[in-house]
């Protein structure tokens, strides 16, 4: 089972993903701990579909990249890295403003492949949006 990797911080996830669509979209990293982290993303109008509902790439988004960074957080050691092979996603609900959050947490952490869950709510009020899952294959060096 991998462990939390001490190296990964909360300041180096959110600075690493600041040129990139996390960064773009104003996702943040808050708390990390084993086999969990905890992020959040202020709700703009770039985060709304056309039907004035929150779009669901943008939660989709929020949760697959704490998903992602918490797998980074516990890759094992001597792997290179990740990719998603699979993810799931039920929209439970929506915001129009205010803030969503997102926590994420570790279901299966192999040395081949990680499963994580992530629920998505409402900031204010903790009502669920929406429950994400997703499988990652863990990327070891070639040779």
């Amino acid at each position: 089972m991998s462990k939390l990797r001490p190296e990964i911080t909360i300041e180096a996830l959110n600075h690493n993903g600041q040129e990139y669509l996390p960064g773009y979209l104003g996702i943040e990293m808050l708390e990390m701990g084993e086999g969990t982290l905890r992020s959040r993303m202020p709700v703009k109008r770039l985060h709304i579909a056309p039907n004035e509902f929150l779009h669901a790439a943008s939660v989709v988004a929020l949760a697959d990249t704490t998903c992602g960074y918490a797998t980074v957080a516990h890759l094992p050691e001597g792997a290179q890295s990740f990719t998603t092979i699979e993810l799931k996603s039920n929209h439970l609900s929506t915001v129009r403003e205010g803030s969503i959050a997102c926590v994420a947490t570790a279901q299966h952490l192999g040395r081949q492949t990680q499963v994580w869950d992530a629920v998505v709510t409402d900031e204010a009020t903790g009502r669920k949006i929406a429950l994400f899952r997703c499988t990652q294959m863990v990327l070891w060096p070639k040779g």
